[in-house]
Order: structure tokens, then sequence, then C-alpha cells
């Protein structure tokens, strides 16, 4: 959409903000995941989805739109009407990491509004069994005594997974192959098979580490995982690596202020039943809850966060 339609949308929106936000929702609603099906935050957007056409009285249908890293899906939803009617449900890298990598005619900061914070994901740096190392020291020393003969996996180049291996490896001074794959489902299915050694895997795992499939070495987090409470982090364990990141909802810029914030209600309210609860424990994620406000400026924080790692690991995507 244009700029300038974009505007004269929003300003007649703001001058009966009340009326509109009393008559919306009128039709069906779009929530656009920017991943692939099966991926955490599409796994999630469709259980809450049902739950929140119940309360809205419409449809809610969840639309994959993938490609880009996840700007594919983005530029959609940041080029839709501001009228409640599209909304983004993305990974947090989309919107902190992305900006520092990718050219894009969209600014998130500017095109986008942050609506409601889903869960916190931080990930697990896992091993194959048969590579003998059970802690960080013992890979680095394991890495460094074989240098170029290990690899390391990821969701694909530029992802958060990317960045905490690289983070490792330039702390530690050591080097191991990057093997990026289209999303952390293939990753985890890749590293499952034996084609990779070791990986930043960002929840999908938990089944895995706990029937040794995999085995957990640390935690790239600020605190330690409530559902790993005795595996330390990466600073615990040497190396500070903390890329715990938000995954979250968001809307065009412009959507009247009494949509989101009633959309925050309502979603929040889905994200704190058990069964919400039960599927973010599942692929190892922490609730979180904020107001709008509080949302934007923590993804303002990662953003600054995000972007000093790609600066200090010189990361490039093709």
């Amino acid at each position: 959409m244009q700029p300038l339609a974009r505007c004269l949308i929003a300003a007649a929106l703001a001058f009966a903000p009340f009326a509109w936000a009393q008559a919306w929702p009128v039709k069906p609603i779009r929530v656009i995941v920017n991943l692939l099906p099966g991926a955490g935050p599409d796994v999630i957007a469709r259980i809450y989805a049902p739950k929140l056409a119940e309360v809205l009285g419409q449809p809610v249908v969840v639309e994959n739109r993938v490609g880009a890293a996840g700007n594919v899906g983005l530029e959609v939803v940041a080029r839709s009407a501001p009228d409640g009617y599209t909304l983004l449900n993305s990974a947090g890298n989309a919107i902190v990491v992305n900006p520092h990598l990718y050219k894009s005619n969209v600014d998130v900061a500017r095109d986008l509004d942050p609506v409601v914070p889903l869960a916190r994901i931080s990930a697990n740096l896992v091993v194959r069994p048969s590579v003998p190392v059970h802690s960080v020291a013992e890979l680095i020393a394991h890495v460094r005594a074989n240098p170029g003969k290990l690899n390391f996996g990821t969701g694909g180049s530029g992802s958060t997974s990317h960045v905490a291996a690289e983070m490792l490896l330039r702390a530690a001074k050591i080097q191991a192959t990057h093997v990026p794959y289209s999303g952390n489902p293939s990753m985890l299915a890749a590293m499952l098979g034996g084609q990779i050694d070791f990986a930043f895997e960002p929840g999908g795992a938990m089944p895995h580490i706990k029937s040794g499939k995999l085995r957990l070495l640390a935690v790239a987090g600020a605190t330690r995982s409530p559902f790993y409470p005795d595996t330390p982090t990466m600073a615990e364990a040497g190396v500070d690596v903390n890329t715990s990141i938000v995954n979250g909802v968001f809307a065009p810029a412009g959507t009247p202020h009494e949509i989101v914030t009633r959309l925050n209600r309502e979603i929040g309210r889905i994200m704190q039943s058990a069964e919400m609860r039960t599927a973010l424990a599942a692929i190892s994620s922490e609730l979180v809850t904020a107001s709008p406000e509080e949302f934007a400026a923590m993804m303002r924080r990662d953003r600054e966060r995000f972007g000093a790692m790609v600066r200090e690991t010189n990361i490039r995507v093709d």
C-alpha cells in the first residue's frame, strides 16, 4: 500500500476511533506467519487463533508467507491497511536481527506496531551423542583440536542460531563449518540424522534431549532455563552468549489504539491458559506478558543488542 493511502486510512480512522473499535471486527482476520509450518511461532499461532476467533466472533485464519528469512511475510503485513484485519505472528529475529542484515523497503520500527509478546526463546547448545564432549569447555577443546573438521547447523544465515554460533566461535577463537538450513525444523532433522555436529537449537529439541538423542551443554540466555534448571547458561560455562529473543504479534503501523489494546488483552489472556503454557513448554519457551508500549521497548532494546552482535561477528548474508 502506498504511504499516502496508508496515511489517509489512518487519518480517517482517527476521526472515529471509538465507533471503529466498537464495530471491529466485522470480517475474518488474517494472521500471517512468516515461517514454515511446524516452526514454533506457527504452532503457537494455530493454537491461539481458534480461541481468538471465539472471543472476537469472526474467523481468524493463519496463513504462512515465507521467504527472505521472514521478510516476505513481514512486508505483506507492513503494506496492509492498518484496520486490524491483517496481523503478523513473527519470530523475533525478523524484527530485531534482519534489519541489520537485509536491505528492505520496510522499516520495522516505522511500519509495524507491536501488539503483544508471546514467548521468550533461548537457544540450547546441543551436540550429537557421538561427539565426545559433555560441557562447553570440552566442546571448545574438541573443536580446537580438530580445526575445520566439525560443523554446526543453523536455521539459516543470519538466524539467531547462526548469531549464537558465530559468537561462540569468535569468543573461543575456534573454527567450524557453517551449514545453514531452511529453518530450524530442517536443521534439527539434519542433526538427528547425524549430518551436523552441534547447533544452537531454539526449542524443538526438548524431546530429543530427554530421550538422549541429543546432548544439551548450555543455554544461550541471560538466566538458566526453567526447563533445564541444572544446565548452565553460556556465560556460566565461560562464554557470554545470550541470544534470547521474544516472539510476538504485530500490526501495520497506524492500527487504531483501541484495536491494538483489545488484541493485546485478548491474546494475552489466551496465552495464560494451561493449554498455551503446555504448548510453550513443549518448545522450551517462556510466556511473556507486556503492554504494547512495553513490548515496543523490548523490541528496541533487542534490535540494539543484536545489531551489536551482528557487527561484532561480521555476519553477512548472500
